[in-house]
């Protein structure tokens, strides 16, 4: 770990607002100042590492909120997480991560049967049955609350649908290579699917390499440094074989840790073309607006936007998204208070850490009856899935969608 980062936080403050388990807390040790500073008192050998300190340093949802104000660009997030890191390095990972991290999901083959199961059980009326006579509260809380999180599956993975290529559609600007995120291909299929649409239907000749596999995310949360790089150097080989212009994804967790391949893989010059190719779809779309404008029909709806901290915060991209809405006639465009705060998800965190994720999501959830909208539109699966969740709980008549899906929606209204 690069001490100097640690060093560098002035303990001013201006993280505490903007940190959500501060906001809920209001303990020194639930803020990013509190965790750089725990972390820089173990490396100068000042504290043992202890279960007290290890369950603080883990409150942290990672949402890099406090990169985003601090004046000297402190990221207490990515701290915490090579940290992590550092530590797995050391103790290794156990059997149960071993087995999701190393011979589940760089494959994707294992990881779309593994969701057959899900699909059965869907598909043949069981969740409903489990559901309505509630047997799930007989078995632990984090199976219960997984599969209230579950929405409705397609029937197949996207990357078993789609074409390797795409065609442009009119006269062909470009090409883009397509980065299918994990999630996005098993559980939010249409999103994707509109992507390549709206990608096409600009001009954009759309290669989806069935090969890729995921962007190594997962290995980053569990500790796993050796498989996040493995999975990196393969996108890198698997997308070197094209020549494409752009790197476009729409899952904002995919763009933030491809957008670090560079980083991750130092004095890599492949890693580094690779990362400065990646773009958010929004980002793509942005470039085209006056076009896209002229493709698109009125959707009379009172709509708001959620940013997702992948986007936000770790990519530095909200005016895109904003704009791309604006340009739907007929599209009411409420701004949400506190629209780039974190809405609990955090990749496992809503799962390993209910209750603050909870508490973060009720802020959310108040936001969003405050809009008035009727429509919440976001860009990341993590938030997708905890939105949809929490919508349907407390706020059932608020749809949610994909950026994508509402732009496709409008270009076919």
């Amino acid at each position: 770990m690069d001490y100097v980062k640690l060093i560098n936080c002035m303990r001013c403050g201006m993280c505490l607002p903007a940190c959500p388990t501060y906001k809920e807390t209001f303990l020194e040790t639930a803020s990013p100042r509190g965790r750089v500073a725990l972390v820089r008192k173990l490396q100068e050998g000042q504290l043992d590492q202890s279960d007290q300190l290890l369950e603080y340093l883990s409150l942290c949802l990672d949402c890099q909120a406090c990169a985003s104000a601090c004046p000297c660009g402190v990221n207490a997030g990515e701290l915490v997480a090579e940290f992590t890191c550092e530590r797995k390095a050391e103790s290794g990972l156990g059997y149960l991560e071993n087995l999701i991290l190393h011979k589940l999901v760089p494959h994707p083959d294992r990881l779309e049967t593994s969701m057959v199961p899900m699909r059965m059980y869907q598909r043949t009326g069981l969740q409903k049955l489990v559901r309505r006579l509630g047997i799930l509260k007989m078995f632990p809380k984090p199976l219960e609350r997984m599969e209230g999180l579950l929405p409705d599956l397609p029937a197949r993975p996207l990357r078993q649908e789609i074409q390797e290529v795409t065609p442009a559609m009119g006269q062909e600007r470009g090409t883009v290579g397509f980065f299918l995120g994990c999630v996005m291909s098993l559980i939010f299929s249409d999103a994707s699917r509109a992507t390549i649409k709206l990608l096409s239907s600009l001009g954009y000749k759309v290669i989806t390499p069935k090969n890729q596999v995921c962007c190594g995310a997962p290995n980053m949360l569990g500790g796993d440094l050796a498989g996040l790089k493995e999975a990196a150097q393969t996108n890198i080989d698997i997308f070197a074989g094209y020549k494409v212009d752009f790197i476009v994804t729409d899952c904002g967790g995919c763009g933030a840790e491809l957008k670090k391949y560079g980083h991750h893989l130092e004095d890599n010059e492949s890693a580094e073309l690779f990362s400065s190719k990646v773009r958010d779809i929004s980002q793509v779309l942005a470039l085209h607006a006056d076009e896209l404008r002229a493709k698109l029909r009125p959707l009379p709806l009172k709509a708001t936007y959620h940013d997702p901290c992948h986007i936000a915060h770790c990519q530095g991209i909200r005016r895109e998204p904003r704009e791309l809405l604006k340009l739907v006639p007929g599209l009411d465009y409420r701004e949400l208070e506190a629209a780039d705060a974190c809405c609990g998800s955090a990749g496992t965190y809503n799962i390993e850490r209910p209750e603050m994720s909870d508490r973060i999501l009720k802020r959310k959830l108040e936001t969003i009856r405050a809009s008035g909208a009727e429509l919440l539109v976001t860009g990341n699966p993590g938030c997708l899935l905890q939105l949809k969740k929490g919508l349907g709980d407390h706020l059932p008549q608020v749809r949610i969608m994909h950026l994508t899906e509402v732009l496709a929606r409008s270009m076919d209204a």
